[in-house]
């Protein structure tokens, strides 16, 4: 990001920083396998947040001329939209809430 908000930040402090979470993990006795399945649960909840815009996109004439999805693309693309994001879904709550 150096070149669009033209900020540097020496190499020693981005390490430090990027480095702190994962010491404090350690400080605190994390198990290691524990805290990498919550940061992939986590970075799982985006999903969703890519997914529709790509295919509400996609299925646009508007914005993609001669080249939008058919109505069967379309709807295959919905229907793998939406059980990936029913499979985030119960991913979170079953990591979360314990169902």
């Amino acid at each position: 990001m150096a070149g669009f908000v033209n900020l540097k930040v020496p190499l020693l402090l981005r390490r430090a920083i990027t480095m702190l979470p994962a010491l404090a993990l350690l400080a605190l006795s994390v198990s290691p396998t524990y805290a990498l399945v919550l940061s992939q649960v986590v970075l799982s909840f985006g999903i969703p947040f890519a997914l529709v815009p790509l295919v509400l996109l996609t299925s646009n004439k508007t914005i993609m001329r001669e080249h939008v999805n058919s109505p069967l693309v379309s709807s295959v693309a919905w229907t793998i939209a939406g059980v990936i994001i029913t499979l985030n879904v119960y991913l979170l709550a079953a990591q979360f809430l314990g169902v």
